[in-house]
């Protein structure tokens, strides 16, 4: 391996003697620390730390009789000290600092296990403000970039899931820890800290309501890797942030084959889309684009409404659910190819169901949240060359009091009921995007087109085959009511939706020739509404 041209040191292995324990929790530590015990490892501890190793019987040398300094201001201050950072930066091959160690009685330190203070779960509990700033850790931070940085001699345990690796290679080895493990955990310690300081460094900038600070800090854990990303010859991973948000980075996998990058692109979007409705609803996705979504009574119902908008693009896609599954959903479902199911639980019977399509991925994604909730806002990025965009997640929502009419006709009760439904999956779809709708279901989407006129026709054509397929002889489109993500350039996408047999509109405005395409609607009937917002989605 190298490094800016340079060989990187073939580090020999270190003799662990004596190793600091200081964590928040305990999980495993007592465990781990019997593994060191037996290879003789002196164990020194801090606090809450020190009193479960004692009460487990280990004898425990306390940070506050090593430095011989008590612990002050409420545990602030008891590791910042030279007899623990002096033990953890000293190079055992310098003469110097041997001298130096030698002169002051500082002894080397060959280990840390610290998992630093709580303030990612204490802001996403909710907590107030002093209650987070006192959870921001600063010694453990000192101690792991300490033991990173000299980890020529020293192991820096920054996750309680590197325990069994420690303690099975002081096993293989007598006591001792290799140099390519050392830099492994030195490698993780830095992420650590470096994920810690940006979750510190993001709640600052939320509560200070700050758009764009100087320095945006992103942080993703549990890296996983897929097989490849969008294509075989790209390599991806898969993270989780520390965000409060539920989704499919927080899901549990029931069943399937392992998830690809597109799978779990797609399962997002179509998540993200089903929870905009407070009514049971289904959405299908293929290629990052809905191809079908509804609302109707049960999850069963929404999932065939959904189907129906086009069968053909569904085979092979990715299905959402705001609603627990049941047998009869589940059923409905597995009739067709799917890559993935994704909702917020599956009973056994459903379970068994999908048990019987064994390379179906089963997702299960907790409790729903509406994108639009209060809360931690989301932050979408993008990289570009050289640089990254980021913004606020969409999480803007319409409802019937947003709707403003500007034609003579105004929409019906049931003709503002699908405004709103399709105005909410349009903001969904990738621009351009238009949306064909009628009784709470998608019947025909147009998207990702170039031109809006285009995005109208494409909607209107699958309208038109869908209807076709199901061996009807009249356009599922007719009677239907269209969304449109921005606003109509010019009349002629309206015209193409309202040839396909739409009778109301809904689009935001703000078009220099909003004139004509009002004219057209009071031309052909049609009710118009227009919103204020625009959902582009690139």
């Amino acid at each position: 391996m190298t490094t800016g041209g340079d060989s990187w040191p073939d580090d020999p292995p270190v003799r662990v003697a004596r190793a600091l324990l200081s964590v928040s929790d305990k999980t495993g530590i007592v465990a781990f620390a019997a593994g060191l015990a037996r290879h003789g490892v002196e164990i020194l501890s801090t606090g809450g730390t020190a009193r479960a190793l004692e009460e487990a019987g280990f004898a425990v040398v306390r940070v506050e009789d090593l430095t011989g300094f008590p612990e002050m201001l409420d545990g602030r201050v008891k590791t910042l000290h030279p007899a623990v950072h002096g033990g953890l930066l000293a190079r055992r091959d310098d003469s110097g600092h041997r001298a130096a160690m030698a002169a002051h009685g500082v002894s080397p330190i060959d280990l840390v296990a610290i998992d630093l203070y709580p303030f990612e779960r204490t802001v996403a509990d909710g907590g107030d403000a002093p209650s987070c700033v006192e959870n921001i850790d600063i010694g453990g931070p000192a101690m792991l970039r300490s033991a990173a940085k000299n980890h020529a001699f020293v192991a820096a345990v920054a996750d309680p899931a590197d325990y069994g690796a420690v303690v099975a290679a002081l096993d293989a080895s007598g006591g001792a820890l290799g140099g390519a493990l050392r830099r492994r955990l030195a490698q993780a310690a830095f992420a650590r800290v470096a994920a810690y300081d940006a979750a510190v460094a993001a709640w600052f900038a939320e509560r200070l309501d700050m758009p764009a600070p100087p320095r945006l800090t992103v942080a993703g854990s549990g890296g996983k890797p897929l097989r490849y990303g969008e294509n075989p010859h790209q390599r991806a991973a898969f993270y989780s942030c520390e965000s409060g948000e539920r989704g499919v980075a927080g899901a549990g996998q029931v069943q399937g084959k392992a998830l690809g990058y597109n799978n779990i692109a797609d399962m997002d979007a179509a998540l993200d889309l089903v929870l905009e409705f407070a009514e049971p609803a289904a959405a299908i996705v293929k290629h990052a684009n809905p191809c079908g979504a509804a609302c109707a009574p049960d999850p069963a119902a929404a999932w065939r409404a959904a189907l129906a908008c086009d069968p053909q693009s569904a085979f092979g896609g990715v299905a959402a659910f705001n609603r627990p599954l049941d047998e009869e959903t589940a059923r409905a479902v597995c009739a067709l190819f799917m890559e993935a199911v994704v909702a917020p639980a599956a009973d056994a019977a459903a379970r068994r169901v999908f048990a019987t399509r064994k390379n179906l991925r089963l997702l299960i994604a907790g409790g729903p949240a509406s994108p639009a909730a209060a809360g931690r806002p989301m932050r979408s990025l993008r990289s570009v060359r050289g640089g990254l965009l980021a913004q606020e997640h969409d999480r803007r929502r319409i409802g019937p009091g947003d709707l403003r009419t500007v034609t003579r006709r105004a929409p019906t009760r049931r003709e503002t009921a699908d405004l709103v439904f399709a105005f909410r999956v349009c903001k969904h779809a990738k621009s351009n995007a238009v949306v064909f709708a009628r009784g709470g279901a998608t019947v025909g989407i147009g998207a990702g087109q170039p031109s809006r006129v285009d995005a109208a026709r494409l909607g209107a054509f699958k309208a038109r085959e869908a209807a076709a397929a199901a061996g009807e002889s009249v356009s599922r489109a007719a009677g239907s009511v269209v969304a449109s993500d921005a606003f109509f350039p010019f009349a002629d996408g309206l015209a193409a939706a309202a040839d396909a047999g739409a009778t109301a509109a809904i689009q935001p405005g703000g078009s220099r020739r909003d004139d004509e395409a009002i004219a057209l609607a009071d031309a052909r009937g049609l009710a118009m509404a227009f919103t204020g917002v625009r959902h582009f989605r690139h």
